[in-house]
């Protein structure tokens, strides 16, 4: 019997070493220099204007599909096409990106484009006519930004040298529509830096629905100070310089106006006391007389939607959302073809939700509950349905649901196990859904309207085997409750081959900016999942845990940070370090902590405060301190410096730099343009005071997100490295 027992465990033994030895070493040359951990997407693909098809580019030709079979219906166009319409300048392979017009009989393709900042692009751009194969080429000698094909299909409006033009493609003349536009000083339908980074707009100019109108906004930059960076690599260093407004800091003076094309010429609209505030949306209304106008405040607790009529000139405000705390301005504003009612979202009572407001002042709140509306996916006019995504099902999945326009008929469309990202035909009848769970990788599937699944379009397969081939661990979620009674979801990795009796030590990551998330149950940021896999091959615990500030949890959760930005984000990272402490697999003297950006804030407040929690810490491209961030984000949270100077200075891990107890490293771009050097020269200024020491390391020239190159693996070469010798 003896001898039984002593074979078959000699037999297991030798499997786990057999087994050990098929799996492939996870390395940093392999994330990020060979792809061998980037899933695959579906590419080229994109949805026809009007109905049912779609089209997938690839270096030969333009395909069209249809969304209810998946099977091809014919070619929209080959290489050759645009070859010999253009006299040989213009190649398939070479376009970037390209989009139809309404009437799907033109195609206006980008080409060269290269990036402005985070959200602005600059191209060259040329219209192809499907029924008489002809190539028009728009500004040939200059790129552009934004190019867009009026509601007719018959001109082509587009930003250049800050002023806005159009091209008529049935005279074939360029038509200027502006003429003060001038860098660091006027914009003409080109958002300034902050509007473009914090309100999630770049383009500032609008079509009205019959093309004969236009309405956009003038950025006026002359008072705004200016920011400079040394851009390294000539004998004498270059200068760059650009307006930036930092917290409680002048903003740019913004205009809309009101372009007739037949009479060519623009008139200034003015909407009461505002001075001092911002107009992030503005949306024509369907009977292409009437616009409306979202106009914030400049602490962002306010929203007003005025109407203009371009007939009579009359303004009034058709409805009000306001918050005690701050106000999120999305994209999910339906206006209605009725002309007097809009379909949105609003956290007015605790939660975002969606209400259908009338301009007659009613307002009926479609959805209800202790969950979250994550955003709004489709809105079918004609059927009267809404098609969103939420949270109700489980806090940390993202489930996609239909509703009508009065609250009713509610059904969930997904199956409630993981994270929904649907795209929608324009009429609403198909969607390409991008599905993911904790531990599955993008699936692509084609669904009817009614949740029904038609094909697959990816499964990534051959992902999956990747993962499998290097031996992947699950992503556990969790939640645990702290001292104060506060509950907190996480994730964590435990190293390959856990053995509980074991102890292991543990780097936790974490972002932790206001409403964002990085715990719920999606395949997300791929590389940085590939790299804490290679730390679990190594034996290292990972953990990222979601704090208060966070979304998905309502304004309570999300909002107690007000006036007191970094405060309890640090207490619910130094409560994690310690609820791991607990455990009995965890080294309890070797926790780290690291994040980038925000999360290289947070990785550092939460060190320098923990008072010894936190054995080392990493951060990237960290604010150090929020009176240099800008005012736009900073004062969403913060209010002006001038009106809460202790909401700045208490959380700034500059104030607590003399507290640091640790292994240290900073990481800064000297060329970032959103989190400036000059957050990380003034820490090491503190932390030289108080006679600490810690390494750093800067990167000439790159920006905030610090790539390029071979940047990305010699970054995380240096993050690696000095978490294997200090962790």
């Amino acid at each position: 019997m003896k001898k039984i027992f002593f074979f078959i465990t000699l037999m297991l033994c030798a499997l786990t070493i057999t087994m050990q030895a098929q799996t492939k070493e996870i390395t940093l040359e392999k994330i990020w220099k060979s792809g061998t951990f980037y899933p695959s997407s579906v590419p080229g693909f994109a949805t026809m204007p009007n109905g049912d098809y779609y089209t997938v580019k690839n270096g030969f030709a333009i395909m069209k599909y249809s969304f209810e079979t998946g099977k091809e219906v014919g070619t929209i166009m080959n290489m050759s096409d645009l070859s010999t319409a253009s006299g040989g300048k213009l190649s398939l392979d070479k376009m970037s990106q390209y989009r139809f017009d309404k009437s799907e009989t033109k195609i206006l393709f980008a080409s060269d484009m290269e990036s402005i900042y985070r959200r602005s692009t600059c191209a060259y751009y040329y219209v192809y006519d499907l029924k008489n194969g002809k190539v028009h080429f728009i500004s040939p000698d200059q790129k552009v930004s934004f190019a867009s094909f009026s509601a007719d299909g018959n001109r082509v409006a587009y930003v250049r040298d800050y002023n806005i033009f159009y091209y008529d493609l049935l005279t074939e003349k360029e038509v200027q529509v502006t003429f003060d536009g001038r860098e660091n000083a006027i914009l003409n339908g080109f958002a300034d830096w902050v509007h473009e980074e914090e309100l999630d707009m770049s383009k500032c100019f609008w079509w009205s629905p019959d093309g004969n109108k236009m309405v956009y906004l003038r950025f006026d930059e002359s008072r705004v100070k200016e920011f400079s960076m040394t851009m390294w690599g000539q004998l004498y260093p270059e200068t760059f310089v650009y307006k930036y407004p930092k917290a409680g800091e002048d903003n740019s003076i913004v205009t809309i106006h009101l372009y007739d094309v037949a009479q060519n010429s623009s008139r200034e609209i003015t909407l009461d006391d505002d001075t001092d505030c911002y107009y992030p949306r503005i949306c024509w209304l369907s009977n292409s007389t009437e616009f409306i106008v979202l106009k914030l405040n400049r602490l962002q607790n306010q929203l007003d939607f005025f109407r203009y009529n371009t007939l009579t000139h009359k303004t009034d405000i058709v409805f009000t959302d306001k918050n005690d705390a701050w106000l999120d301005v999305t994209h999910n504003y339906y206006f209605l073809e009725d002309n007097k009612s809009v379909i949105l979202t609003s956290e007015r009572d605790g939660f975002n939700h969606i209400y259908k407001v009338e301009f007659n002042g009613t307002i009926t709140q479609l959805t209800k509950g202790e969950f979250e509306v994550q955003d709004i996916a489709s809105v079918d006019m004609k059927k009267q349905r809404i098609y969103y995504l939420s949270n109700e099902a489980n806090v940390l999945n993202k489930d996609l649901y239909v509703i009508d326009f009065k609250g009713g008929k509610k059904k969930m469309l997904s199956d409630g196990t993981g994270w929904n990202e649907p795209t929608f035909t324009t009429n609403s009848h198909f969607y390409l859904n991008n599905y993911s769970n904790a531990n599955t990788p993008s699936v692509y599937a084609v669904y009817d309207n009614t949740g029904k699944k038609l094909y697959t379009l990816e499964d990534n397969e051959r992902y999956r085997n990747v993962m499998k081939d290097y031996g992947f661990v699950d992503r556990e979620l969790f939640s645990f409750t702290t001292d104060a009674g506060v509950q907190l979801n996480g994730w964590m990795l435990k190293p390959a081959n856990f053995d509980a009796t074991k102890k292991y030590p543990v780097l936790m990551y974490c972002y932790g900016g206001p409403g964002s998330q990085e715990v719920f149950n999606a395949y997300t940021r791929v590389l940085d999942y590939a790299w804490y896999q290679m730390l679990a091959q190594k034996g290292y615990m990972v953990v990222c845990v979601d704090g208060r500030g966070t979304a998905g949890r309502g304004d309570a959760f999300k909002k107690v940070i007000y006036k007191q930005m970094g405060k309890y984000e640090a207490i619910d990272q130094i409560a994690t370090a310690h609820y791991l402490q607990s455990l009995p697999y965890v080294d309890k003297d070797r926790i780290g902590i690291w994040g980038w950006s925000f999360g290289g804030y947070l990785s550092s407040l939460s060190m320098f405060t923990g008072d010894g929690t936190f054995k080392m810490a990493m951060s990237v491209a960290p604010v150090t301190n929020w009176r240099y961030y800008d005012n736009i984000y900073t004062e969403r949270f913060l209010q002006k410096p001038q009106d809460n100077p202790s909401g700045y200075d208490d959380n700034s891990p500059c104030t607590h730099a003399a507290e640091m107890n640790g292994k240290y490293l900073l990481v800064h771009g000297t060329g970032d343009d959103n989190v400036h050097f000059q957050n990380s020269m003034d820490l090491v200024t503190k932390l030289n005071v108080a006679e600490k020491q810690y390494e750093q390391f800067f990167y000439p020239n790159k920006n905030h997100f610090i790539y390029g190159g071979n940047t990305r693996y010699q970054l995380y070469t240096k993050l690696t490295n000095f978490l294997l010798e200090n962790l």
